[in-house]
């Protein structure tokens, strides 16, 4: 592990990416330190940490939802305010009004905004491939459904399928699986299977590290600052869970083992 944290082989001289230095304070009291990590194309990135690490902010300070204080982010090697149009956010499900009177069908074409332009109505090509992601997240017979009368995981579906109908290259995913059913997380799990294989990179906030192990690529521990970063086999140690959980006990399969890290 070198001085930054950073774990196993170096990433390509472009990530698709890159967040250095990045520190955001409210009210003067620091929440994130100084975070710098890398992601290549094509990868599922997974954050984990305990509550209050600054996850959910990390994510936020990176699309540019709250102000950072200091630091640098890139995306494809541009500025991220030029990349946004690359880029796919489903924010956690609290931070949604769901009273808002919208069906499923008009949330999903939300995500064909910037293809069409803010002004303009989607036409029946968007208004087909809406109906087809419906379909892919399970929802098919629901594009009329208002959003506030679906379960925790249709409403999630939903979100997924906005972000897939902007057809970006990095998705942010904030705890994606809180609140939702097993069908939900098997659908989502799916789809990030799916967008992986077709190169797309995903960067994703989870407190499950049994899901995170199988599933990621890469795993950054946030307690903060960064704690490691690196494939899941080589930061899932006792001495870096330790660093980054505290006196919390977490627990993970490993090796076919059950491993619980405490105090």
């Amino acid at each position: 592990m070198t001085s930054n944290g950073r774990i196993g082989a170096a990433q390509p001289a472009t990530p698709l990416l890159e967040v250095s230095n990045l520190t955001v304070s409210y009210q003067r009291e620091p929440v994130l330190r100084a975070v710098s990590f890398s992601c290549p194309p094509g990868a599922v990135v997974g954050i984990i940490g305990p509550n209050g690490a600054g996850k959910s902010t990390l994510i936020k300070a990176v699309l540019g939802l709250v102000p950072r204080e200091s630091g640098e982010v890139r995306v494809g090697g541009l500025p991220v305010d030029r990349a946004r149009d690359r880029i796919a956010y489903v924010p956690q499900r609290e931070d949604v009004d769901w009273d808002f009177p919208v069906t499923a069908l008009d949330v999903v074409l939300m995500g064909r905004y910037r293809q069409v332009g803010l002004f303009r109505r989607p036409g029946p090509r968007d208004r087909a491939l809406a109906l087809e992601l419906l379909e892919r997240v399970g929802l098919e017979g629901f594009a009329q459904a208002r959003i506030g009368q679906l379960s925790g995981g249709q409403q999630q579906r939903v979100f997924v399928a906005r972000a897939l109908a902007q057809e970006a290259d990095l998705f942010f995913l904030d705890e994606p699986f809180v609140g939702v059913d097993a069908a939900t997380e098997r659908i989502i799990l799916e789809l990030m299977a799916q967008l992986r294989r077709a190169g797309r990179t995903i960067v994703m906030v989870n407190h499950d590290l049994g899901v995170v192990q199988d599933h990621c690529d890469l795993v950054l521990l946030l307690n903060g600052a960064v704690v490691a970063f690196g494939p899941p086999g080589e930061v899932f140690r006792p001495d870096l869970l330790r660093r980054t959980y505290g006196g919390r006990l977490v627990a993970f399969e490993q090796g076919g083992s059950r491993v619980v890290v405490g105090p």
